[in-house]
């Protein structure tokens, strides 16, 4: 494969890859397998390895979920919550073995000490102790930061405030493990929400998820959520040199520690306990997708290390997913955020893993295309990962002759604007596609977009159910009168907002593009295109061959730049933008000291938030990156620094303090 083909098919794979981290990790409202996303991300890796030279600190290979979600303040870990390699069947778990076997230089007949436990469905998160006590909780975000959700774990009663064992206790302590909703508990909040006339949750999984992640930590009192810890990060007055012996501590400090669990001599032994635990998964009060494999020794962890996404001493060997047969009864399209339609089968329902099952997606129309499904086929669905049902093939022996073939949509099922094909998915370009408004307007207004504080989820959804705002435009044509008459909304709540609407009237071109939401174009390419082009009336006249030209921009990327401008709506909405008095600030070019570099920031600063800063090295032509790599140009250095100091240091990366990035970015 050549370089070139190899560019456009990694950031084609990146950009599905983000897009459906997203739909996990952020709205846990995932739209592919399990398996199918490892199946990405394995090729992506593949890639990668053949052409070292194309990875990006952006690459979903270099992070493990996806960024925190507004709302929740951020703590980064002090070791990365990485994520594991997985395994699909035996002959993939015995692989593991004979590689890291090969990786420590022992003879394939030696016996590896591992030890297995179950893997929990559920959302893992790190708790952390000083002296005893419990000082902080986060969730695992895209690894390196999570979200602060320290208000809502104080709510989970297997969370210990303070540890046991008196005196012998560590005086400092970081506790991971996994918060899980029992069956039967799911079962009964969702009846209890149904009774309320609320959604309910679609799998136990989404339901500790959705309950620790509630803004207002007395919602997460009332959910009957679970912490099963399965490791530990950064431990202080304390050693053990095994990791069975580190969760035979955290027991005994109070923690509620994966179970069933055992050390296994070989990985025959790890094996017969795989056997063991997929026969009787549904004896278990929590949902099981598989089992965790780690090798004992932590001295062996030592020797082993990381890759840049997942640790060399452990591996997830996933269950094999459940699959029953039933009929097609018609095709509905789903609309999401970024205006992706999605198909989705309608069967006669059927019980598949305890759940009855009336819905499949079928991901996209390229797999429509493969599987050659149709109206009134009968097919074999599955759970994939026990959780979500998808179509896996036709039965074609079935088959009458009456069946309906499904077509792709020309047009957006909700808006009628031009639906576009964009890889394996069609999407809506019409940035107020009402399926899509109020996810827009969030989107808009987020911090890292428009920073419009106060125009959050509940304002949204009250504007566009009262009809106030029927598109991005008429959010700078709001008035008092009409924000006074929204539920909740005083003088003084009202006028705050409409401020916060004139400050944002003046963002610069990257944060514009990017508040847009315009297909395919996420932060780090609304940058490539700022800086590239300079002005949103270059955008605007665009071609599509020299917007392929700029590097770092691909096909699809294109695409979506040029489907947006070519809905005549998307051009009425910015026009009316402008005429409201926003004006854009042009891209700083020229000699700007931070020009194509990417930067890292490490510690406390005292002058600026982190994102100030951020916004100030990108309006000077540079990427702000979360993690420290070889193509990193500069790491600023901070009050009480992390290990990226330390990291920078080892790879000879230049660092400065704040004083020196303040007079580099000219505000000293």
């Amino acid at each position: 494969m050549k370089l070139e083909e190899a560019e456009r098919l990694i950031e084609k794979l990146r950009e599905e890859i983000n897009y459906h981290n997203y739909r996990y990790y952020v709205l846990n409202a995932p739209v592919i397998s399990d398996e199918e996303y490892d199946g990405l991300m394995r090729r992506l890796m593949e890639l990668e390895g053949q052409f070292p030279e194309l990875i990006t600190p952006d690459s979903p290979t270099q992070r493990v979920g996806a960024p925190p979600r507004e709302g929740f303040a951020t703590v980064t870990h002090s070791i990365p919550m990485l994520s594991l390699q997985d395994a699909r069947n035996e002959e993939e778990i015995r692989e593991f073995d004979a590689r890291t076997k090969r990786f420590l230089g022992l003879n394939q007949g030696d016996l590896i000490e591992y030890v297995a436990e179950p893997k929990f469905d559920g959302l893992s998160c790190e708790v952390a102790y000083r002296n005893g006590r419990f000082s902080l909780a986060s969730t695992r975000g895209d690894g390196v930061v999570g979200e602060d959700v320290t208000p809502n774990v104080k709510t989970i009663r297997t969370v210990p405030m303070r540890l046991l064992n008196g005196k012998d206790i560590p005086s400092y302590l970081e506790v991971r493990g996994e918060v899980l909703m029992r069956r039967a508990d799911f079962e009964r909040l969702n009846r209890d929400l149904l009774r309320r006339g609320e959604k309910p949750f679609a799998n136990p999984r989404n339901a500790a998820a959705g309950s620790l992640r509630q803004l207002d930590p007395n919602i997460t009192a009332q959910r009957p959520l679970d912490f099963v810890a399965w490791g530990v990060g950064i431990v202080e007055g304390m050693e053990f040199k095994s990791h069975w012996k580190g969760l035979s501590v955290l027991e005994e400090l109070g923690f509620k520690v994966s179970q069933p669990r055992r050390q296994c001599h070989g990985i025959e032994e790890v094996l017969a306990f795989y056997r063991t635990l997929e026969r009787e998964r549904d004896d278990f009060q929590y949902e099981l997708d598989g089992v965790v494999i780690k090798v004992n020794s932590l001295e062996l962890w030592e020797k082993l290390g990381t890759t840049a996404r997942s640790p060399r001493w452990a591996l997830a060997a996933k269950f094999k997913p459940r699959q029953k047969t039933t009929r097609i009864v018609d095709v509905s399209y789903n609309v999401g955020r970024t205006g992706t339609i999605t198909p989705v089968a309608i069967l006669e329902p059927v019980e598949v893993g305890g759940v009855t099952v009336s819905r499949a997606s079928l991901h996209n129309f390229d797999e429509v295309e493969r599987l050659d499904v149709r109206i009134g086929d009968t097919v074999l669905i599955q759970r994939a990962g026990d959780v979500i049902p998808e179509v896996v093939m036709v039965i074609k022996d079935k088959r009458t002759g009456r069946e309906k073939g499904i077509s792709s949509p020309e047009r957006c099922p909700v808006c009628g604007a031009q639906a576009v094909k964009e890889g394996a998915y069609y999407k809506c370009v019409n940035v107020s596609c009402p399926a899509k408004l109020v996810q827009a307007i969030k989107h808009f207004a987020s911090r890292r977009a428009m920073d419009i504080e106060g125009l959050g989820g509940k304002t949204a959804e009250l504007l566009v159910e009262r009809g106030i705002v029927r598109d991005l435009a008429q959010i700078y044509y709001l008035t008092l009168e009409e924000l006074l008459s929204l539920p909740g909304f005083a003088m003084k709540s009202a006028q705050n907002l409409l401020e916060a609407i004139e400050r944002s009237k003046r963002p610069t071109l990257a944060r514009f593009i990017y508040a847009m939401g315009i297909p395919n174009v996420g932060e780090y390419n609304a940058q490539v295109l700022a800086r590239y082009l300079g002005t949103w009336k270059r955008l605007e006249e665009v071609s599509l061959e020299e917007l392929m030209a700029i590097r770092g921009i691909g096909p699809e990327t294109a695409r979506g730049v040029i489907s947006f401008f070519q809905e005549k709506r998307n051009r009425n909405t910015v026009e009316r933008m402008f005429k409201s008095g926003l004006i854009i600030q042009e891209e700083r070019r020229g000699e700007s000291p931070l020009l194509d570099k990417t930067v890292v920031f490490t510690g406390a600063l005292s002058s600026m938030s982190r994102d100030e800063a951020k916004a100030l090295v990108e309006g000077l032509g540079g990427t702000v990156s979360n993690s420290v790599s070889r193509k990193t140009d500069l790491v600023v250095v901070g009050e009480n620094p992390g290990s990226k100091y330390q990291r920078a240091q080892q790879l000879g990366i230049k660092t400065i303090d704040e004083g020196e990035f303040l007079r580099l970015v000219g505000k000293a």
